[in-house]
C-alpha cells in the first residue's frame, strides 16, 4: 500500500468489474487454493432481490489476467438475499478438503464448495421452539476457533453456533433493539452493535455481563456496521444509520471515539480494515465513494483527510478487503463487483 499522506486516487487502471444480471450486496473473499494457481482465487457474491429467491455465484478471478467470471456449476439458488458471506477463516487447518462458505438470512447456512459443485451442509436455526427463525442481519466467523460462529439477529440475540458439530453452543439476549452486526476479538470475546445505538462486548466466560464501550450521541440512533480491527484488538470502528461518519473507538477509553472520519459526502454504508495494517480502513457510502483513511498515532484538530479515494459512479452497498490478496478490495454497487488495486 502507498503509505502517502496526499490524498489519491486508486488505480482505476487495475480495476476489474463484473456485471451481474441481478443487485449485488453480500460478497467474500475465499483463500482456499487447493489446485487453484496461487494467483487465483474465489469470490462469492449473493443476489440482492426483495423476493424469497435469489442466488449465490461463484467468481474466479485471475490477478495476473486481471479477469473475474463465473465458475460454471458453482452457482445456486439462496432462500431470500443473503445479509452476509463469509468463507471459512483458515481453511488450511480444516480437515475438509473443500472449500466451505457460510451464508446468513432466514438461517445460517453453510455450503461444501468443490472444484465442480455446491452442497448444502447445515442449515441452522437458533429458535428451538419453531421451525421459524428471526432474520439473521449478519455473522462472523472466529478466526481462533473456527469451529465457533457468532449471529446476529433482529429478535435481540446473538447466537454463537459450533458449526463443526452443528449445534447452538449459547445464545445471549444482546441488546434491547434489534442486533445489526457482530465481530470476533478473541476467541471467546465479541462485540456487537443494535438499533439501541451501543457496542457492546462479550466474554464467553461470563456470559451474564457485557460491556459497554460506545452509545450513539443522540439516543436511539442505530448503529448500522462493525468492524474490529484484527490487528490491533484496542481498535474497532462502527457507524450511524443515515451518518456520514465512521467512529473510531478504542476499547481501553470507552465513551469517547479516538477519531470520528467525517469526509463522505452522504451516508456511510460499509467499513473494512486493512488485513495486513492496523492503522488503515476503507469506508464507502452513498456518496459513490470508496475512502482509505490512514489513522495518525495522534489526531489533528481539523480532523482526519482520507488518503485515497475512488468514485463508483453510484451509491456502494458493500465493500470486502482480501486476506488472501491484500493489495484488493471488492465493493458493490448496483448489478456490479468491481475490484480495485490499493
Amino acid at each position: 500500500m502507498e503509505n502517502s499522506s496526499q490524498e489519491s486516487h486508486l488505480r482505476s487502471e487495475n480495476s476489474v468489474t463484473y456485471d451481474s444480471s441481478y443487485p449485488i450486496y453480500a460478497m467474500a473473499f475465499s483463500s482456499f487454493t487447493s489446485s487453484l494457481p496461487s494467483r487465483r482465487r474465489r469470490l462469492a457474491v449473493g443476489s440482492f432481490i426483495e423476493e424469497f429467491n435469489n442466488r449465490v455465484d461463484i467468481l474466479s478471478f485471475d490477478e495476473d489476467t486481471l479477469t473475474l467470471k463465473p465458475v460454471p456449476n458453482l452457482s445456486f439458488e439462496h432462500p431470500y438475499p443473503p445479509t452476509k458471506l463469509m468463507f471459512h477463516p483458515n481453511p488450511s487447518a480444516s480437515l475438509k478438503t473443500n472449500d466451505i462458505l457460510a451464508s446468513s438470512g432466514d438461517y445460517l447456512r453453510l455450503w461444501d464448495v468443490s472444484e465442480t459443485s455446491i452442497e448444502p451442509l447445515f442449515t441452522l436455526s437458533n429458535n428451538r421452539t419453531s421451525e421459524y427463525c428471526a432474520p439473521l442481519t449478519s455473522f462472523d466467523w472466529n478466526e481462533v476457533e473456527p469451529r465457533r460462529i457468532g449471529t446476529s439477529s433482529i429478535d435481540t440475540t446473538c447466537t454463537i453456533w459450533d458449526v463443526e458439530k452443528g449445534v447452538v453452543e449459547t445464545q445471549l439476549i444482546a441488546h434491547d433493539k434489534e442486533v445489526y452486526d457482530i465481530a470476533w476479538g478473541e476467541a471467546g470475546v465479541f462485540a456487537s452493535v443494535s438499533a439501541d445505538g451501543s457496542v457492546r462486548i462479550f466474554d464467553l466466560r461470563d456470559k451474564e455481563h457485557s460491556t459497554i464501550i460506545y452509545e450513539s450521541p443522540k439516543p436511539d440512533t442505530p448503529l448500522l456496521r462493525l468492524a474490529w480491527n484484527k490487528q490491533d484488538l484496542r481498535y474497532m470502528a462502527t457507524i450511524l444509520m443515515d451518518n456520514n461518519k465512521i467512529v473510531i473507538l478504542d476499547i481501553r477509553s470507552p465513551a469517547m471515539p479516538v477519531a470520528e472520519l467525517e469526509r463522505h459526502q452522504a451516508s456511510v454504508n460499509a467499513i473494512a480494515w486493512a488485513p495486513q495494517s492496523c492503522r488503515h480502513i476503507c469506508s464507502a457510502g452513498d456518496d459513490g465513494q470508496a475512502l482509505i483513511w490512514e489513522l495518525p498515532t495522534v489526531a489533528g484538530p481539523n480532523g482526519i483527510d482520507p488518503m485515497s479515494m475512488y468514485s463508483a459512479g453510484a451509491e456502494i452497498n458493500q465493500i470486502q478487503w482480501s486476506a488472501a490478496q491484500r493489495d484488493w478490495i471488492a465493493i458493490a454497487f448496483s448489478n456490479k463487483l468491481q475490484l480495485l488495486k490499493v
